[in-house]
């Protein structure tokens, strides 16, 4: 059990890394993008946004949407942590490990928010049916190559404020490791499965 360990104490840092970001912001800064830490310059700082849908803010449209993207993410949560108790059975090599891993922490870390912080933050936007499962997620992260108003002139977007890249937290940098990994591991695997398949048909 020992050499799983090393795991379980990185999934639990991230939870608890990605928390403990969370709720500082909540209790030390103003909400909205007009207030910010500055870390590196305008470049990176840290802007206390909420965000009520999934990844850049998207999200269902009927009343009960919300209590939907909560729980597919609760199912997606067991389904991960039941995938990486097979693949740690089945000795899988550690870099699918670790992808599955940092996927679980970031999920879970988000599947908070979405459950607690609607009842224990109060933060459930007027709309939502009820608080429980309703909790928006806390953004904070936010590096910031460019914002502005874009060009009346522009498609559909035309006039919006925007910026380049979205505001973050902990738990999507530990989803997008955690997919980077097991991106880069399928990568190994099929150039392997070709170097075998080349190899057979030499012989």
């Amino acid at each position: 059990m020992k050499k799983y360990l090393k795991y379980f104490l990185v999934w639990l840092l991230i939870i608890l890394a990605d928390q403990g970001c969370k709720l500082w912001v909540y209790s030390h800064m103003s909400l909205g993008v007009d207030h910010h830490i500055k870390i590196f310059g305008d470049l990176f700082k840290l802007t206390y946004v909420l965000n009520y849908g999934m990844a850049f803010g998207w999200q269902f449209s009927f009343k009960y949407g919300k209590l939907l993207i909560t729980v597919i993410r609760l199912f997606a949560s067991f389904y991960i942590a039941i995938h990486i108790v097979r693949l740690l059975a089945h000795v899988a090599p550690p870099i699918w490990v670790w992808g599955w891993t940092l996927l679980l922490a970031g999920a879970i870390g988000n599947c908070i928010d979405s459950v607690f912080y609607g009842i224990y933050l109060n933060n459930a936007p007027d709309m939502a049916p009820m608080k429980w499962f309703h909790g928006q997620v806390i953004d904070m992260l936010h590096i910031d190559f460019w914002s502005g108003i874009l060009p009346d002139w522009i498609p559909i977007w035309g006039g919006q404020e925007v910026c380049v890249l979205p505001i973050f937290n902990i738990a999507d940098m530990a989803i997008f490791f955690g997919l980077g990994l097991l991106f880069y591991a399928c990568r190994r695997l099929l150039t392997s499965q070709k170097k075998e398949q080349t190899t057979n048909f030499i012989l």
